[in-house]
């Protein structure tokens, strides 16, 4: 790290130290091509170039030596297994944006200007603040299951509710594909708190002449939502779903921590890391990543795009 920093001093002082050479208007141009010049560097290094690599390998066998042509991604949407995984990976993407956003929405407007409003928001903002991976062992330890025997308690709070409730506990993570709905219930406790705080900085943005216009004309709640607030606010909600959807299409922490793909869990993420360091299979590895990678693709062009038509308004 000390080599790191003194590297950067260096780099810097000599940039620092052309720059001065060149001035004035006529060197401007120049100035500044020399300032994007090593972050260009650093992003063919650490970006370009193994993302390069990364769809080179994709095409060889499981060893990285054999070329094999289309056969990783052949494999990819016939193998059973990598269906599933497929298939796991696309109910995240459904239904995790939606309910994250709908409940952050429906939240930011119940508290809206109400007495509680910055505490209700804390609360719901807190999951926020913690990593992924505590998240998940705290919703772990939620779908915790003991064995149903007479001197063994439940630690799993909806174990424990079962078993209150005269039912015999059940070993939530292993049932399949119960444990993806599992799992995505974790992620869209997270992401609440980020689309209620980006959807209620949107509600509060709306003019107020225009919700006392409504008002004066007798606009009841459910008509004031659906032609004042999910009107006026429609351009932050695409963004929201847009920056969820790409989480979910990378998420990996969560599935890591409570099942380790096992049982039927995996998503794309989770599994290009099992083929490669676990299966050391660096070719499907690599073409899951590439995969993961034109997946994502679309949905960031149409967030810049959103954004942009955000912006010019």
């Amino acid at each position: 790290m000390l080599l790191a920093l003194l590297l950067f001093a260096a780099v810097m002082g000599v940039i620092l130290f052309i720059a001065g050479r060149f001035g004035g208007r006529r060197g401007d141009k120049y100035v500044a091509y020399l300032y994007l010049l090593p972050v260009l560097l650093v992003l063919a290094v650490g970006l370009v170039y193994p993302g390069l690599r990364t769809i080179y390998f994709s095409f060889f066998d499981a060893a990285g030596k054999a070329f094999i042509g289309f056969d990783n991604y052949q494999t990819i949407f016939t193998d059973d297994g990598q269906l599933t995984v497929l298939r796991n990976t696309v109910l995240w993407v459904v239904i995790t944006p939606f309910l994250a956003t709908a409940i952050g929405l429906v939240y930011a407007i119940l508290v809206d200007k109400s007495r509680f409003e910055s505490f209700a928001k804390a609360l719901i903002f807190l999951p926020m603040a913690i990593s992924m991976v505590a998240a998940s062992v705290i919703w772990k330890f939620v779908y915790e299951y003991r064995p149903d025997q007479a001197n063994v308690k439940q630690i799993g709070l909806i174990n424990q509710i079962i078993v209150w409730l005269g039912g015999k506990p059940i070993q939530l993570l292993i049932e399949s594909p119960l444990n993806t709905f599992l799992l995505i219930a974790v992620m869209i406790w997270i992401q609440c708190g980020f689309a209620m705080t980006v959807l209620s900085a949107a509600i509060k943005a709306i003019p107020d002449d225009i919700i006392e216009a409504a008002r004066l004309d007798g606009v009841n709640a459910w008509s004031m939502f659906r032609k004042i607030t999910l009107p006026s606010v429609r351009p932050t909600v695409v963004v929201v779903l847009t920056t969820i959807g790409i989480g979910t299409l990378k998420v990996f922490d969560i599935v890591r921590t409570m099942t380790g793909g096992n049982f039927n869990s995996s998503v794309i993420a989770n599994e290009f890391y099992l083929q490669t360091f676990n299966a050391d299979n660096q070719g499907l590895g690599a073409a899951l990543a590439v995969l993961l990678f034109i997946l994502v693709i679309p949905i960031v062009v149409y967030n810049i795009r959103q954004v942009r038509q955000s912006e010019a308004r």
